[in-house]
């Protein structure tokens, strides 16, 4: 971590794409961000993938954390994904992906760019700890 990130909070934008409607979750984890220091920005319910990249492009976030329960994790991930190339964002943004997420699923997550993928039950300071070791680095 830079003496930049160090003075300035880490920033991250919570998201809710597509249809899915259950957020608890979310809440939960935006919570346990705040609390550890983060600043915390959560999308709202039901967002398209393109409502996401903007919101991470136009916050500056270093770290985007997609809860997704609905199981379209493999159609709605990589368009996110593919608009924050779009957008020079890709390469600056931690991207997390938390929810029920097939093993299978998981590599190919992966493979694409997902940072790492955290289901249920995973300890919060195993998220935290995940972010502060591994946000990217700003120029």
């Amino acid at each position: 971590m830079s003496v930049e990130q160090e003075e300035r909070a880490i920033r991250c934008l919570v998201a809710k794409v597509g249809l899915d409607g259950h957020d608890r979750g979310a809440h939960v984890i935006a919570r346990a961000f705040r609390d550890a220091g983060f600043e915390v920005v959560y999308s709202g319910l039901h967002r398209a993938p393109d409502d996401i990249v903007q919101a991470a492009v136009q916050e500056d976030v270093d770290v985007l954390g997609i809860s997704i329960l609905s199981g379209a994790h493999n159609t709605l991930v990589p368009k996110v994904i593919e608009g924050l190339k779009e957008y020079d964002a890709f390469e600056d943004t931690l991207i997390l992906v938390g929810g029920i997420i097939p093993d299978d699923d998981e590599d190919e997550l992966k493979r694409l760019g997902v940072a790492e993928v955290f289901g249920p039950g995973t300890p919060m300071e195993e998220t935290i700890e995940f972010i502060r070791d591994n946000v990217p680095e700003r120029a």
